[in-house]
């Protein structure tokens, strides 16, 4: 359980750094503005609910396409072509610096760990040669 805590902790430290991050933060506002484009699209072409058309932009750009919802209209059709093509990208990309942002934060956390443990092992060998009056190798 812990290690899913941590793992959940990690990847929503990730999105904020990307966000915090001047040279990330331009993917994710790209992002950001592709799903609201195409949920206000959707929502006024196609006449969906707007929670419909923020699913059927994500399931799109995901390239998942679970095929419950598709455009009706020829200008719908032609919209989505534009939308993935464009939007696979733009994702891809994100969700590829989120996925570096977690490896890096993981790495840093376990690289702490480790020289702690090291610190500790050494201050309890440094105690040990000075409870039994011997001293250690030069």
């Amino acid at each position: 359980m812990r290690a899913i805590v941590f793992l959940w902790a990690s990847f929503i430290g990730s999105l904020a750094a990307v966000v915090r991050d001047v040279h990330t933060r331009a993917i994710g506002l790209a992002l950001i503005g592709l799903l609201a484009t195409g949920t206000v699209f959707y929502t006024i072409v196609e006449g969906w609910d707007p929670l419909d058309s923020l699913y059927f932009s994500v399931i799109s750009l995901a390239t998942v396409g679970y095929g419950d919802f598709t455009p009706t209209t020829d200008i719908g059709k032609i919209f989505t072509i534009f939308f993935v093509l464009a939007g696979v990208g733009v994702l891809v990309v994100f969700v590829s610096e989120v996925a570096r942002q977690t490896i890096s934060r993981t790495d840093r956390v376990v690289e702490e760990r480790v020289a702690r443990r090291r610190e500790k092992e050494i201050a309890a060998e440094e105690a040990a040669d000075g409870d039994t009056g011997r001293q250690p190798p030069d």
